[in-house]
């Protein structure tokens, strides 16, 4: 049977985030990718120039016509800027039993560019973050979702990976690219106890789409058959390698991508 997952996010009209990194990294891993989309972004390496959401019935339509098709074994979740829209993503993964789920809840470019409207944070809290396998906050977005300060080392993470916990998901994963220390840790939180993903820090403006792509990765590696912790530890090292193959690439003049395709170019 051939591994499919499903990407529900923005598309990014420069391609280095959003539904593009997300097919390409599905591509990457072996595994067959579709998507629907939530909004189209003018955008490049340089930051968001403009943003049109795609109206909620038109994003329950496309959930339909994926999923009564498709043998769908795993769900990423990314940009949805629109309560409606969230809504009907949830409404979408209860009518078709989704319970592998990651979720990465997109706030903020790499640019800065505000991608979710301020009054759909709190549906995202209550309405989509039940319904979630993982959830995969950065320092910023964590703190975001818990209306708290930034976490300025491990044990705050784990304190804020414990809230999240209690709103709902079955695990966290708050990642620690946004901290500093010559280590990037990622704490990964669920009912069994706290797990950590080191991997030494790169040095590189080509950090565009490094969020996207590990979610897209880890429900990549659920997609497979892995277990979650597995799923994560594999996105990790998928990561980590794209952002260290980045300096290959030279596309824009902002920040640029990762290299979805590090494992198979010379």
């Amino acid at each position: 049977m051939t591994a499919i997952a499903v990407t529900i996010a923005g598309s990014d009209s420069g391609g280095g985030a959003g539904i593009q990194a997300d097919i390409k990294t599905f591509s990457a891993l072996g595994v067959y990718g579709a998507s629907i989309i939530t909004a189209l972004t003018a955008q490049n390496t340089m930051g968001v120039q403009g943003i049109h959401d795609v109206p909620s019935a038109f994003v329950a339509q496309q959930i339909d016509s994926v999923f009564s098709d498709l043998e769908v074994r795993a769900v990423k979740i990314g940009m949805l800027s629109q309560v409606a829209v969230i809504e009907a993503v949830a409404e979408g993964l209860q009518r078709y039993s989704q319970t592998q789920v990651v979720l990465d809840p997109v706030m903020v470019a790499a640019s800065g560019d505000r991608l979710l409207a301020s009054r759909a944070v709190d549906a995202l809290r209550h309405v989509l973050l039940p319904r979630a396998l993982l959830v995969t906050p950065n320092l910023p977005e964590a703190a975001a979702l818990l209306d708290e300060p930034q976490a300025g080392d491990e044990q705050a993470m784990c304190r804020q990976a414990e809230r999240i916990l209690a709103l709902g998901p079955r695990a966290v994963l708050v990642k620690g690219g946004h901290g500093t220390g010559c280590e990037s840790t990622d704490i990964l939180m669920d009912a069994q106890g706290v797990r950590f993903f080191p991997a030494p820090r790169i040095e590189t403006r080509n950090t565009h789409g490094t969020g996207c792509t590990l979610s897209s990765a880890i429900a990549a590696g659920l997609a497979k058959g892995l277990s979650l912790t597995e799923a994560v530890a594999a996105g990790k090292e998928f990561i980590s390698a794209a952002i260290g193959a980045s300096t290959q690439l030279h596309i824009g003049r902002g920040y640029g991508p990762v290299h979805h395709f590090h494992a198979h170019c010379s």
